[in-house]
């Protein structure tokens, strides 16, 4: 029964009989959709069909049927505006998880009151004195479950993004009193924000050499380790054996959604971030997991230089964010899958891949890298690497495939940003749904027509 409002409706002084509050909310909606279509241009026929066909007042029908009339030529609507605009897969912006948090529901609300977050200090115990000892907790308690890296021994430093922690391990690394600037290298293609970082201050503590492959000088370096790498994913390991030399792994995409945990991760510098993760971009947080303890002391003078810390709010925000993903696997009897955060993950970049693999199957135009398979101790799962870029290559005699693509509406990265070839462009796979689905249209399309 649709609910009522209790008692007459008045208005200016006259009573009214009680009103249905759905229909009222029908009539609303329906109005709404009929001045969309009419500002979108869309109405066309069907306005006029839906008026010639609607019945007289003894056999009136719900206003329902109208409303599924203008509902289905809004989406045709929106589809062909889809289908005009220019389609962005260029960043990684990870909006393919607000669907899972949607069906969340209210499991991850957080209430922070008005007198929280006040002081600048969270535990001044420890080195990173801005940590909050919950997100902390939490952190600890996620790795330990997927066993994706070892926590033990580990100083944990959060930061704004793994962004700002790359620029604090710089900071932490590079000898203030050395002769010449340290030396930062990273195996081509190679994520292309690291030349950005690196440079965007000019310091004279570092400066960006390329390619590791490449770098051949005698003299102390940082080799950063991207695994699975950003753009292409392959699993890295080190290519410079010099001496001096120091690593630095970036593991934002070592979960179990984008390829299988073989073992847990145990090196001296390991970088995270909630972005990709669990999707939260917008939180703008990240950790590293610091073996050192000198180390993380610098890293952590730099975050106070720089930013005097990182929000607590986002903290306490990602924190019960990573316990209900905890929660979810450790209480398993109570939960099934469509609720389990990584297995959501791993089914959706599945079928994305998949999707990505028959557009390119069509054809000769492109091509793409043949990719690990591993046995995933987590989810006990045998699988290949199906990260969240995927490394397309232009084939046949088109020699720019960023330029190519965006002739056909279709934004990317190209090559040239990763260390490598024009012929090979970035494709973030973890947009909206809609837009990447489009992007799988217009790429069979070019497909097809070009192998014709």
């Amino acid at each position: 029964m649709p609910s009522k409002v209790s008692g007459p409706v008045k208005i200016k002084g006259q009573a009214l009989l009680p009103v249905s509050v759905n229909w009222l909310v029908s009539v609303a909606i329906n109005f709404g959709l009929l001045l969309k279509l009419i500002h979108d241009g869309h109405l066309r026929m069907v306005w006029s069909s839906s008026l010639n066909g609607m019945p007289d007042k003894e056999n009136e029908a719900p206003l329902s049927s109208l409303s599924s009339s203008f509902t289905a030529q809004a989406k045709q609507g929106n589809e062909g505006l889809i289908q005009q605009q220019l389609i962005n897969v260029d960043h990684g912006d990870p909006t393919m998880y607000q669907s899972y948090w949607k069906q969340m529901g209210d499991r991850t609300t957080v209430v922070i009151s008005g007198w929280q977050s006040v002081s600048y200090f969270s535990d001044t115990k420890t080195h990173c004195w801005f940590l909050e000892p919950g997100f902390a907790n939490a952190v600890t308690k996620l790795h330990n479950l997927v066993r994706n890296a070892e926590t033990g021994n580990r100083h944990i430093v959060v930061g704004t993004g793994s962004t700002q922690l790359f620029q604090a391990v710089l900071y932490a690394l590079c000898p203030s009193d050395a002769p010449e600037p340290m030396s930062i290298v990273s195996a081509a293609p190679f994520y292309s924000s690291y030349p950005l970082i690196t440079e965007c201050l000019k310091s004279g503590l570092y400066k960006w050499r390329g390619d590791a492959n490449e770098f051949d000088r005698d003299e102390p370096y940082i080799e950063l380790v991207t695994y699975p790498n950003n753009p292409d994913g392959s699993i890295r390991e080190a290519v410079v054996n010099g001496n001096g030399g120091i690593l630095v792994h970036d593991l934002a995409y070592y979960w179990p959604q984008y390829t299988p945990i073989s073992s847990p991760a145990d090196h001296d510098i390991m970088l995270f971030t909630l972005s990709k993760c669990t999707g939260h971009a917008g939180m703008r947080l990240g950790w590293a997991l610091v073996k050192d303890e000198a180390i993380a002391k610098k890293m952590v003078k730099f975050i106070e230089i720089s930013s005097i810390g990182v929000s607590k709010d986002s903290q306490v925000r990602a924190a019960k964010i990573l316990d209900v993903i905890a929660d979810t696997y450790e209480h398993a009897e109570t939960s099934n899958k469509s609720t389990r955060f990584f297995d959501y993950g791993y089914q959706e970049m599945a079928k994305r891949w998949r999707q990505l693999r028959e557009a390119v199957n069509k054809g000769q135009t492109f091509s793409l890298p043949n990719l690990p398979v591993g046995k995933c101790n987590f989810s006990n799962r045998t699988f290949g690497t199906q990260p969240a870029f995927a490394w397309l290559k232009c084939e046949k005699t088109i020699d720019d495939c960023e330029t190519f693509l965006r002739k056909h509406k279709i934004l990317t990265r190209g090559g040239v940003h990763f260390g490598s070839s024009k012929k090979f462009v970035r494709i973030s796979l973890i947009g909206h749904e809609e837009e990447y689905n489009e992007f799988i249209r217009r790429l069979s399309l070019i497909n097809s027509v070009e192998s014709l």
